[in-house]
């Protein structure tokens, strides 16, 4: 394994790479001598300037072109999204956290969302908690308010999913103006084009009291688009 590192730039023979942590690494059989000072191939320079070289390699033949062909052929008209294999325009393309409450899948714009963690806990404050504001939560050494969206959005719990491990805690918010909503499960970032944005089918828009901007489809999922305008504006009023 030493042969393929230098003493000076630790770069990497790119003309054989040889994956020396599955072999005897942790992947392996663990037989690699340099695991009682690394603990870990992540850590070590083998590993990392195999990282490098990937990263540092020619491209493969005809790979620029058949970009450059690709984008060519993105349509002008941003609403033209029927023909195979058209790209988003970014202007045109919205960016959301899919999450789960209960048995209805919604979603936030990620501009706003900061980051997603294991639940934590919630400390309530005399004479001011209740089933919208449910307390405060510590999160990285900062203090932020936590809010159902359950009950906010009138969604009944999933009693199927009362233990579930998925339970995710969502810190939202931009500036000085952060939330933390608890939800029982994160699915991650998505993408699509405006115009693949439907209008809330009543029944959704009276249940979640018309926070829903409208409705996209995922996965065979209908995903509620939530204004986050709205919710933090109502937020702000009703518990402040």
């Amino acid at each position: 394994m030493q042969d393929l590192v230098t003493s000076s730039d630790q770069t990497i023979d790119s003309t054989a790479l040889n994956d020396c942590w599955n072999q005897i690494g942790v992947m392996g059989d663990r037989s690699c001598d340099r695991l009682s000072t690394v603990m870990h191939c992540y850590d070590c320079p083998v590993y990392a300037a195999a990282g490098d070289s990937l990263l540092q390699r020619e491209p493969q033949q005809n790979y620029l072109d058949e970009w450059i062909r690709i984008l060519s052929e993105a349509p002008s008209d941003p609403e033209d999204t029927e023909s195979e294999g058209a790209l988003v325009g970014t202007t045109d393309a919205i960016s959301v956290m899919i999450f789960r409450l209960g048995k209805e899948w919604l979603s936030l714009p990620v501009r706003i969302l900061q980051e997603v963690t294991a639940p934590c806990v919630i400390q309530p404050v005399p004479h001011r908690s209740n089933e919208l504001f449910l307390g405060l939560v510590n999160i990285r050494g900062e203090t932020l308010l936590c809010a159902s969206l359950s009950y906010l959005l009138n969604l009944n719990a999933d009693e199927d999913t009362a233990t579930s491990s998925s339970k995710r805690m969502i810190l939202a918010g931009q500036g000085d103006e952060k939330w933390v909503f608890p939800v029982d499960e994160v699915h991650g970032v998505f993408r699509f084009h405006s115009s693949e944005l439907q209008d809330a089918p009543i029944v959704v828009a009276k249940a979640a009291e018309a926070y829903t901007q409208g409705i996209v489809h995922w996965q065979n999922q209908k995903v509620g688009y939530l204004d986050s305008e709205l919710l933090f504006y109502t937020l702000n009023h009703k518990i402040f």
